[in-house]
C-alpha cells in the first residue's frame, strides 16, 4: 500500500509540475503585448522624430528659397536702377547735344545774317555814293 501511495503522490507532483508548465507560457502573451506596447511607442517616437526632422529640412528649404528669392529680387533692382541711371545719361547726353546743335545753328544763322547784312550794305553803299 505503501507503494501505491507513493506512486499517487509522485503522480500528483508529476501533474503539479506538468500544470504549472503552461503558466508561464500564458504570461508570455502578456509580456508579448507589454513588448509589442514598448515597441509601438519606440516606433511612434521614431516616427515623430523623422516628422520633425523632415519638418526642420522644409522649413530650411524654405528659408533658404526665400533667401535666394530676395537676392534675385535685389539684384533685378539693382541692375533695373543702373539702367535707368543709364538712360538718364544718355538722354542727358542727347539734351547737351540738342541744345549745342541749336546753338551752333544759331550762331551760323546769326553768322548768315550778318554777312547777308554786310553784303546788302556794301552792295547798297557803292549804288549810293555813284
Amino acid at each position: 500500500m505503501k507503494k501505491t501511495i507513493a506512486t499517487l503522490i509522485a503522480g500528483l507532483f508529476a501533474t503539479a509540475a506538468f500544470a504549472q508548465a503552461p503558466t508561464p507560457a500564458a504570461t508570455t502573451p502578456a509580456a508579448a503585448k507589454v513588448e509589442a506596447k514598448v515597441e509601438a511607442k519606440q516606433e511612434k517616437q521614431a516616427a515623430k522624430a523623422e516628422v520633425k526632422e523632415t519638418k526642420a529640412a522644409a522649413k530650411a528649404d524654405v528659408k533658404e528659397t526665400k533667401a535666394t528669392a530676395k537676392a534675385e529680387v535685389k539684384d533685378a533692382k539693382q541692375a533695373a536702377k543702373a539702367d535707368v541711371k543709364e538712360a538718364k545719361a544718355e538722354a542727358k547726353e542727347a539734351k547737351h547735344d540738342a541744345k549745342a546743335e541749336v546753338k551752333e545753328v544759331k550762331a551760323d544763322a546769326k553768322h548768315a545774317k550778318a554777312e547777308h547784312k554786310a553784303t546788302t550794305v556794301a552792295a547798297a553803299t557803292p549804288a549810293a555814293t555813284k
